[in-house]
């Protein structure tokens, strides 16, 4: 009953018929599922000198996005890359298919906004979860819904993820009616710290801490739930009983994850990235398109990873409150 608005959203667009259909695959599908199947035993080339093992790729398909968040847009904009300097479409599931031999169990295209990239679908269909802000998800509904890949995507419909990055003077007010927007509705609103990269003018003031964030939610709802999560997991989440959704925090500032991050990311020019906050990248792309060989990818993957610093790529330690 939780899910009803979207079923009935699911019925409108895809008519009764193939709805039922519909219905029928996701009964015999068991359950949605993000992890790729049928991968590899799991690769040194992956696993860092701190003995973490990155089973967890990120995608980027596009830098481009139809939205202008203050948190990650810079008011001048940003000078976008050529077209022909991106990773093409076959690119991205040549090198998909690289890290999932090696061990990748579970991989995730994003962007920007990866559903403004006109291939996005074809991509999909390689078997990948894809996470996007969803301004673009109802109008490529019916293209996802006529590929396999629909049922492997289906969480993102029935339990949708809501990112809210949280800046003191500018949104932190609003805490509590995003918590009161999950009172209704299936979705999970994550409230994530303000933190630096490249373009952000990141200032340590703007940042609202997790616990701030959950004393501030506990004065309305003290009866708010700690939920279990698994190892890896970025997120904190937290329930209100008897609320269909839930919330999550993303405390990569103040209680990093850093520790456990299972995590890689190719930027959509073809780099890899083996931390986010890291300047440091090496390009698959130039690689690739240079002739080299699946065991010579291997080799330079391998030795990015083992670079990689215990956390926030070495730069700075935000203590705990």
């Amino acid at each position: 009953h939780k899910e009803k608005p979207l079923f009935f959203l699911l019925l409108f667009l895809l008519g009764e018929k193939q709805f039922l259909i519909f219905l029928q695959e996701l009964q015999s599908s068991g359950r949605a599922r993000f992890l790729l199947e049928h991968a590899a035993p799991f690769s040194a080339f992956l696993t860092d000198s701190f003995g973490r093992q990155h089973n967890y790729l990120r995608i980027s398909l596009t830098e481009k996005c139809n939205l202008r968040c203050q948190y990650c847009m810079p008011e001048e904009g940003v000078q976008l890359t050529p077209k022909s300097e991106l990773l093409t479409a076959q690119e991205i599931i040549t090198l998909a298919g690289l890290f999932v031999k090696e061990g990748v169990e579970k991989i995730r295209l994003t962007g920007g906004e990866p559903l403004i990239r006109p291939d996005v679908v074809d991509i999909v269909e390689t078997g990948s979860s894809f996470a996007t802000e969803g301004a673009n998800l109802i109008l490529k509904l019916p293209e996802l819904y006529g590929s396999h890949s629909l049922l492997s995507n289906f969480r993102c419909l029935l339990f949708l993820q809501v990112n809210c990055v949280v800046m003191r003077g500018l949104n932190e007010d609003e805490l509590l009616n995003f918590v009161d927007f999950t009172k209704d509705l299936p979705l999970d609103v994550r409230f994530i710290e303000y933190m630096p990269f490249d373009g952000n003018k990141w200032n340590f003031k703007k940042m609202v801490s997790y616990k701030e964030m959950l004393d501030t939610i506990k004065q309305r709802w003290p009866e708010l739930e700690k939920l279990p999560c698994e190892a890896s997991s970025t997120a904190k989440s937290y329930k209100v009983p008897h609320f269909q959704g839930q919330i999550s925090f993303i405390t990569s500032m103040s209680e990093h994850f850093c520790g456990s991050c299972n995590r890689l990311r190719i930027t959509a020019d073809g780099n890899l990235k083996v931390c986010l906050f890291g300047s440091s990248e090496v390009s698959l792309r130039d690689h690739l398109r240079s002739g080299a060989s699946e065991e010579e990818l291997v080799q330079i993957i391998g030795a990015a990873v083992s670079r990689k610093k215990k956390q926030h790529a070495g730069m700075f330690i935000v203590l705990q409150e």
